[in-house]
């Protein structure tokens, strides 16, 4: 094996390097994405060697800002966007959106950006015992995150025609419609957030924290799983696992890295398995379960004029008028092609529809849900997701239904295309409104879901949890987990800020408490690799 990685470029792809490596650090940060990137950033600015390892390619916001949305599904989405929960009993089967890629998920998201709200705070504090994470101690992550990701308000003009119809109607029946934050600096209004960002404006966190730890001197080597966390008495060590072959997928040279702290950002549906392969588990039941996935449905709308919905910014407003019922609603939008993929109708049907798309706008609502889900290993390398909806959770799915639906008729919609299997059209309020009260078998609703939270979740004690308040798991020293897996609960808003913020708290807890630990002496080979001269690529 290899003892060490190539100098040379800080981003080094490891599908195309021609033999393993071994080498130490003094942290090893598993994954890219919100989770991972600002825990690289805070210990590599602290003057740490950082060594950030991602599962998924490396592309620069110029090469995937250039994809197809079709591309993008296929290189950056994990399972091509085609990866769902499965549904147990009366649960429908729920899409799950996810990347595999160096950012992960901030660089798929729409951009959307809410803090914790008060009374999950709260509830965090009160029925949990968590008091670490009470609103209060989270306002300085807050504005941390808010400024390094250039977190502001959606402005008016910046909304799309959909949105601005969208919002007269709600507003008419008494709805108050609010401007959404999003990171995004000099947005141009190309409503494909979630494909790539062609102006480079969206501020994920490869553009923002990620760059910042790899000028203050972080390595990452992206087409590397990491398999095994490695531990010795009690405590982690490092980890080891295969770099992927760039044509196949499949593992290929085996990599060892060694470090006292490792940290697993891997997200809610991978640090899981990453924790179980590697003997975490036993102390509690919790690992694995508990997932929170904030069920979502879009409703589309047909107008007689041309919209023109592709033209704006993908999420412009939203509102918490329905919070206490759980329900957040957002305003929303999709590259022609995806939008046409979720329309009704089969051949001359479907075309006729697709014909009349200029005049579609599109709304999105999801529930705050209790957290039905289960992950477990698969057969390969993805994880198998359950999730049973309660049935409560499951009323408010089809209340949110019914409210898009009275949205757009008061915006002027003469048609809608609910997302329900089996139901080409609703023509009128009171269509709308049976729809939701009679019988239906609710495996026909069409649910997505974008915000997997809580399969490692935060506790005070190890029988409750997998986490300390500190991010440091229950079982082993020196192993941290930061990304949503962590988050005791469903929150019930985007969870972009959140995990971000979880990670930086976490992020800053370790830089501190350890910044005076004894770290392993540097080798010949690692002072190699800090004189070598270091390109940043992004």
């Amino acid at each position: 094996m290899n003892r060490d990685i190539p100098s040379g470029d800080s981003i080094v792809q490891g599908c195309g390097l021609t033999r393993g490596f071994e080498e130490t650090f003094d942290a090893i940060v598993v994954g890219s994405g919100a989770g991972g990137s600002p825990v690289a950033a805070y210990l590599a600015e602290a003057g740490w060697r950082v060594l950030v390892l991602e599962e998924g390619p490396y592309y620069s916001p110029e090469q995937y800002g250039r994809f197809r949305p079709s591309e993008i599904l296929r290189r950056m989405w994990r399972e091509s966007g085609m990866f769902a929960a499965f549904g147990v009993g009366d649960t429908p089967v729920i899409g799950l959106a996810a990347g595999r890629c160096v950012g992960g998920s901030s660089v798929l998201t729409g951009g959307v950006c809410f803090r914790i709200p008060a009374e999950v705070h709260d509830d965090w504090v009160r029925a949990r015992g968590l008091s670490e994470l009470s609103e209060r101690a989270f306002d300085p992550v807050y504005e941390e995150v808010e400024r390094r990701c250039h977190v502001h308000e959606v402005p008016a003009d910046m909304r799309a025609w959909p949105s601005r119809r969208l919002v007269a109607g709600a507003e008419s029946l008494g709805i108050k419609m609010k401007p959404t934050r999003r990171n995004t600096v000099d947005c141009q209004g190309n409503a494909r957030c979630n494909f790539g960002c062609p102006a480079e404006a969206k501020q994920s966190v490869d553009r923002t924290f990620l760059p910042s730890a790899l000028q203050h001197g972080a390595r990452l080597v992206s087409d590397a799983l990491v398999q095994r966390v490695l531990i010795e008495q009690g405590r982690a060590v490092g980890v080891e696992g295969h770099l992927l072959d760039a044509r196949t997928g499949k593992a290929s040279h085996r990599f060892v890295a060694r470090a006292p702290i490792v940290v697993a950002s891997c997200g809610t549906l991978h640090t899981p398995l990453l924790l179980m392969r590697s003997g975490l588990g036993r102390t509690s039941d919790a690992l694995g379960r508990n997932v929170t996935l904030h069920p979502a449905v879009r409703m589309s709308a047909q107008f007689d004029e041309p919209l023109d919905g592709f033209s704006g910014s993908l999420q412009a407003v939203y509102t918490d008028q329905f919070a206490s019922e759980g329900i957040t609603l957002v305003g929303l939008h999709s590259p022609p092609n995806v939008l046409a993929a979720a329309l009704p109708g089969i051949g001359a049907a479907h075309r006729e529809i697709v014909r009349r798309m200029r005049g579609l706008s599109a709304m999105g609502g999801m529930v705050h849900d209790r957290g039905g889900g289960r992950v477990r290993p698969g057969p390969g390398r993805e994880p198998i997701l359950w999730y049973r909806m309660s049935p409560r959770d499951l009323l408010r799915l089809r209340r949110t239904i019914t409210i898009l639906g009275e949205i757009a008729f008061a915006a002027g919609a003469r048609a809608l295309y609910p997302p329900v299997f089996g139901v080409r059209s609703v023509q009128s309020v009171d269509e709308l409104r049976r729809l939701e009260h009679e019988p239906m078998d609710v495996r026909r609703i069409e649910c997505l879901a974008f915000h997997p939270l809580g399969s490692a979740r935060m506790s005070v004690g190890p029988a409750e949890g997998v986490v300390s308040p500190t991010g440091e798991t229950h079982e082993v020293r020196g192993l941290f987990v930061a990304d949503g897996s962590v988050l005791p609960t469903s929150i019930g808003v985007n969870s972009q800020v959140p995990v971000m913020s979880m990670a930086t708290r976490i992020g800053w807890i370790i830089r501190d408490r350890y910044k005076t630990r004894s770290l392993p002496a540097r080798s010949p080979l690692t002072r190699l690799l800090d004189n070598a001269r270091w390109h940043l690529p992004i």
